[in-house]
Parts: structure tokens; sequence; C-alpha cells
């Protein structure tokens, strides 16, 4: 196998996470010569903007997506939950690993969980999936925008800046720092992100011999999973900007998914569909279907 340019961004846990995808490859094709390239992204060039501030979606893979485009790169790794529903004609995700821990976590100050911290608590993230939750079990605390790495934001934690932060276990977990953890939030009080807890390998669409490569190590279980919630995504409009969760858990030939919408004035609506793995798009569409009729949202298709 030749040689492999692998895209990503450039921080310590972006990293870490195409050292795991490096790994994945090396086991399969041991004598592959693997070259690991950052690539500075919209994302990470304004920190100082909130998220919502963008106004679109895939700050932190498109810059990267056009280099594998145009050839710089021949397969970029991203965490899938930053991937808008459809990627961009002529790339595909070429393969998905097996997933990581999809909850979210609060890290407070001092180790406090949630129904400790001190009323109107300042909270960190940059997530209005999960500032929603959150709130629906605490209403009292102020979410506050946070951007920057996690070293960044455990330092605002300890510095006092913040009385914790929501972050993803599956982050803190490949960086070593799941020990930080003051709270696990279980799937039912904070629905995780379309896609959470995957790394996704995008690859160009006619290069068959990498296609080939990547699907030896492709997770079928978390392909199936990520199937569904991404049609759900796609549906409700592709970078919905409304707070939007989805967990799918696949069992046998059958899967489960789990969906969360919300809209601007922070009703939720929660709902679950169950269908053959084999039908994974129909069962993230009716999903879909279901929670913006909840709340008399009209899709545009």
């Amino acid at each position: 196998m030749r040689k492999l340019i692998l895209g990503t961004r450039g921080s310590a846990l972006a990293r870490r996470q195409t050292q795991i995808v490096s790994d994945a490859l090396r086991r399969i094709a041991p004598d592959i010569e693997i070259e690991i390239k950052a690539v500075q992204t919209e994302g990470d060039r304004r920190q100082d903007v909130s998220l919502e501030a963008f106004g679109g979606e895939g700050v932190f893979v498109k810059d990267i997506e056009r280099r594998l485009a145009a050839g710089e790169i021949d397969i970029a790794v991203h965490s899938l939950k930053d991937m808008p529903a459809r990627s961009p004609d002529g790339l595909t995700i070429g393969t998905v690993l097996p997933r990581g821990d999809v909850r979210d976590v609060l890290v407070g100050r001092g180790g406090a969980r949630l129904d400790a911290l001190p009323p109107g608590a300042r909270l960190g993230s940059d997530s209005r999936r999960r500032a929603v939750q959150v709130l629906a079990l605490r209403s009292d605390v102020e979410m506050i925008s946070i951007r920057g790495n996690v070293d960044t934001r455990l330092r605002k934690v300890q510095s006092g800046d913040y009385d914790g932060v929501l972050l993803a276990a599956a982050g803190l977990e490949r960086l070593g720092l799941i020990g930080e953890v003051s709270q696990f939030f279980s799937v039912d009080e904070v629905l995780p992100a379309v896609g959470q807890a995957v790394l996704a390998v995008q690859c160009r669409a006619d290069d068959a011999e990498t296609l080939s490569l990547l699907g030896r190590v492709d997770d079928p279980t978390t392909r199936a999973a990520i199937t569904a919630e991404r049609a759900f995504l796609d549906r409700l409009g592709a970078g919905c900007r409304l707070p939007v969760g989805a967990y799918a858990e696949v069992s046998g030939r059958r899967l489960h998914l789990r969906g969360l919408l919300a809209d601007d004035s922070g009703r939720i609506a929660r709902d679950d569909v169950t269908g053959a793995i084999s039908d994974a798009e129909q069962v993230g569409v009716e999903l879909a279907l279901r929670l913006a009729s909840e709340l008399n949202l009209e899709l545009v298709r």
C-alpha cells in the first residue's frame, strides 16, 4: 500500500484521535507509511466567536475537506459530530471506528455534581443541545459560551471563571483526563449529539484503493447507528440550527433511535423509533418528522 497522508485539526484531541485511526490502519497494513498533516480550520482560527455566531455548519471540517478534494491529503480524520449530515460531492465517509462513550459529562469545580453547584452557577458550554437539556435538569444555572481546547476549558474551571464545564466523555477519555469528571449524564438526562464519540475517516469517493483499505476497519454496528442518526439530522435540515440530539443503539438486526429537538422558546420534544438495520435511513426520517410535528415546525425538503 502506498503512503497515506492523514489530515486533521491540530489540537491535542484531534492528534490523539488521528493516532487511533493510524494505529487501526497499521494493524491491518503494517508496512503502510503514514504522514499526519495538521490543518487549521475556521473554527480553530476564530476562538473569540461562539459556534452559534458562525451561522454555518462544518466550521471544523470544511478546510480539511478542501485539502482532501484537492489531493493534498489522502484521508481526513473527523469527530463525526462536527460533520454536516452530507459529505460534499466527491467525498465519502470511508470508515467509522467502534464508538466510544457517548455520554456528556460535567467537570465541576471541586468535583461538584450538578445538584451540588451553588445557585446561579456558571456553566461553560458552546452547545445549545447540552444547554437546553441541562437547564431542564436545573433551571437556575447560567449557561455561558466557552471556546478553546479541553485543557483551556478545564483551566477556566480551576481558576474560578466557571463553576463547571460540559464536555464529551469520549474526548476526555482519549486524552487520559476521564478522572476530571464530576458527573456522567445518562442518555436519558442528556441525549448526545448526532455521531458523538465516533471517529469518521473521509476520503475521495473515486479513490478505490483507499476505500478498500478503510473498509477493512469499518465497524458495521457503528455504521448502522450513525446512518440512522445522520438521516434524522438530514431530514431536519442537515445542519439544523435548533438544538438536536440523537442516539441509535443496535441489537441484532434491529435498531432503536432516540431523538430530541428543541425550538427557540426552549420547548423540548423527545421520541424514539425502532426498525430494522436495513431501514436505518427511514427510521431516522420518521423520527425527524415526528419531532417536527410535535413542535409544529415545518421542514423544508
